[in-house]
């Protein structure tokens, strides 16, 4: 009978894709998704994330939000780009769940 593997809820945290939106340095935006939020800010700090924050940190959370799957969160990053900068401040001040972004992150 084969054993059962317990995950803990730090584990599936983990494990939860998300889609995050960076202030960089030079007041400009960063969208990406990552499955482990705190690491990944540490790497765009650190010079070792993506190739535009390399010389843009340090970096500031704005914003995150849960994604269903990786395919909905790779959905949702590219709905989040193709907006326009105010739309992307509008989306940062909003609590909507109806919007695009918001949709696509549900799987929808």
């Amino acid at each position: 009978m084969p054993k059962e593997r317990l995950t803990s809820s730090k584990q599936l945290i983990e494990k939860t894709w998300v889609l995050y939106v960076l202030r960089c340095e030079d007041q400009t935006l960063y969208c990406g998704i990552t499955n482990h939020l705190e690491r990944r800010i540490a790497q765009h700090n650190s010079g070792k994330g993506a190739r535009y924050t390399k010389g843009r940190g340090p970096v500031t959370l704005l914003k995150y939000w849960p994604a269903i799957s990786l395919s909905a969160a790779l959905k949702a990053e590219r709905a989040f780009k193709k907006l326009s900068k105010q739309a992307k401040l509008q989306k940062l001040k909003s609590r909507s769940r109806k919007d695009a972004v918001s949709l696509k992150l549900q799987g929808l």
